[in-house]
């Protein structure tokens, strides 16, 4: 099947001032948004070891957070797409700053099961989040959709250092209640997000967009989508598998949080950091080779991680996945724009956001129990198996690629 030709049909974006305010305010957002996030991972296996009935569930709140994105991201497809996205923005923030109270409180109170509630609610958040990208790609024109969509990821690179310096900088501030004035702090942080999306200005849904176009099911079997979902999958979902066992990971081996902290900002600045030139790998190489890099990167993180279980160790890991992340998620997410028409896109955006995040639920489930069980080795073991599978998928779209563009026989030849 070939792929969509897009078009712009919804009412454009007047000037493009407005399309870089939009992109500016979008990558603001991001990185305070993502410090959010980078609050949670950096402490949800230590208060969830700390609170949890068994240590088996130390990553369970981690992977509520997962949930609660995969859980949300169809309906907040269908808030964007019936009201716009800034209804959506605004719903997101809001949940993000009820999870840091209601962890606060979990904290305060020693509760494991408020604590999970929070993460879900965090969770929500981010899956709100994670649809500016296709945003700031709606504000721009077909030939900058690929840099707009990078640049406001590139917005998490600040994330990377705001995050894990809210947790180095509070975590001791409310004692004995560790960590209880970060997750206050970082309520405080989404309230300030909500204010920042406040100024952005983008089309109202048309009736078209409200009607949705195709029906799902004849976007989803493209084979060009059916690889960007895939490749989406693996990046993230190994990017978490092995983020969420990393910082517990560190202190079974006798390293400090603080290391654990740095170790994470610097994972998460190299998710992000990239992103300033990926847009223009995109366009010049084109989405599949970049993804490729991506999944040679995450599994060369694995490998490092194989060597030793040093403070260097670990961060090589760390930071070479994040690279490996954002190269095959944002390449991935630039294959899913190629597959739908405008009336289409919030409804195909949500579906492939929460394949990635219904997929990472699973794995951070899993990550927990390997790691306590079986240890930091054998969770680095079994990334290699998703990286076949987003092989694969390359493969047989560049095979079908391929076919579809040798010259039909002439008429008569045998």
């Amino acid at each position: 099947m070939s792929q969509v030709n897009i078009t712009e049909t919804a009412t454009p974006v007047a000037a493009s001032g407005q399309e870089r305010s939009n992109v500016l305010r979008l990558a603001v957002a991001q990185a305070l948004a993502g410090a959010n996030s980078t609050v949670v991972y950096a402490t949800g296996a230590v208060v969830g070891n700390s609170l949890a009935p068994s240590p088996a569930l130390a990553t369970l709140p981690i992977s509520i957070f997962v949930v609660g994105m995969a859980a949300c991201t169809l309906p907040a497809g269908r808030v964007a797409q019936r009201h716009g996205r800034r209804a959506a923005f605004l719903a997101g923030t809001g949940s993000g700053v009820l999870a840091g109270l209601l962890a606060a409180l979990a904290v305060v109170l020693g509760s494991f099961w408020l604590f999970c509630a929070s993460t879900f609610f965090g969770g929500a958040y981010a899956a709100v989040v994670l649809t500016f990208r296709f945003a700031a790609a709606d504000c721009a024109p077909p030939a900058r959709r690929a840099r707009a969509l990078s640049a406001v990821m590139a917005g998490g690179v600040f994330a990377g250092v705001i995050g894990p310096q809210i947790v180095t900088l509070t975590m001791d501030l409310w004692l004995p209640y560790l960590f209880a004035a970060s997750y206050v702090a970082q309520a405080a942080v989404a309230a300030t997000s909500a204010f920042v999306l406040l100024g952005v200005r983008l089309p109202t849904p048309t009736a078209a967009e409200a009607a949705g176009g195709r029906p799902l099911g004849a976007i989803v079997r493209q084979p060009r989508f059916v690889t960007a979902v895939i490749c989406s999958v693996v990046s993230y979902l190994l990017m978490n598998f092995l983020m969420t066992s990393a910082p517990l990971a560190m202190r079974m081996c006798g390293l400090s949080q603080e290391a654990a902290n740095l170790g994470l900002q610097w994972h998460v600045i190299a998710m992000y950091a990239p992103s300033f030139f990926t847009g223009r790998l995109i366009t010049r190489f084109g989405a599949p080779r970049v993804v490729t890099a991506g999944l040679l990167l995450t599994a060369a993180s694995a490998a490092v991680g194989l060597t030793g279980v040093d403070v260097a160790h670990f961060w090589g890991t760390l930071v070479l996945l994040g690279v490996g992340w954002n190269f095959g998620f944002v390449g991935a997410s630039s294959m899913v724009l190629e597959c739908h028409r405008p009336e289409e896109r919030a409804r195909v955006q949500s579906f492939n956001d929460f394949a990635v995040f219904g997929t990472m639920a699973f794995g951070s489930f899993l990550s927990g129990g390997l790691l306590s069980s079986y240890g930091w080795n054998t969770v680095l073991y079994l990334s290699f198996l998703p990286l076949l599978v987003a092989a694969a998928a390359l493969g047989w779209a560049a095979a079908g690629r391929a076919d579809a563009a040798k010259p039909a026989p002439a008429p008569g030849a045998d």
